[in-house]
């Protein structure tokens, strides 16, 4: 008999103001564009269940952290990041994933439909660049480099025309291999 991996049926965060744990803590059940009514800074945090974005500006902007569950005790060593500002859960998805890319700001050149991850856009695609793109089902996370490393972004369904006008710390970032996020990620 094979184990049955539990899904979470709510989504929990817990923000520190200090490193290891320490200080004041809020606990987030949902997104939160502003933490600073509720602390003065972040510094670690604990996943109870569920996926999280975490943004070091508020209003799901500024440079952004994928989150699951687990204990994240000291974000500048482990991840360069000074502070959380805000976060934003990240719904479980059930169902096909859907995504196409395109080589060129508002869904121009090259375009590519994806249903899986995809770990190095050029050597698979022979694209150089990804623009913009139509989110049609599921949640991904792209990543500035090929094999899922460098900074990252989020996206959830919609159309995302120019990633260069996007405001989320993205600005000059083209990105290069993409992952759905899916129950293994939960």
């Amino acid at each position: 008999m094979g184990l049955i991996k539990r899904i979470p049926t709510y989504f929990q965060i817990t923000f520190y103001e200090d490193r290891n744990f320490q200080g004041r803590s809020y606990d987030c059940m949902s997104d939160c564009p502003d933490m600073s009514s509720y602390l003065s800074r972040c510094q670690s945090c604990r996943v109870e269940s569920g996926c999280f974005m975490v943004y070091d500006r508020p209003n799901y902007m500024g440079s952004q952290w994928f989150m699951r569950r687990g204990e994240y005790s000291d974000y500048q060593r482990m991840m360069g990041m000074n502070d959380i500002r805000s976060c934003r859960m990240i719904p479980m998805h059930r169902g096909s994933y859907r995504m196409r890319i395109y080589e060129r700001e508002n869904f121009g050149g090259q375009m590519h439909e994806m249903m899986d991850d995809c770990d190095d856009i050029m050597g698979r695609y022979r694209m150089n660049n990804c623009m913009s793109c139509n989110v049609m089902d599921g949640h991904w996370l792209m990543y500035e480099q090929p094999q899922y490393r460098g900074r990252m972004m989020y996206m959830r369904p919609g159309e995302y025309r120019n990633f260069n006008q996007m405001s989320m710390g993205s600005m000059g970032m083209r990105f290069m291999s993409m992952r759905r996020i899916n129950e293994s990620c939960y």
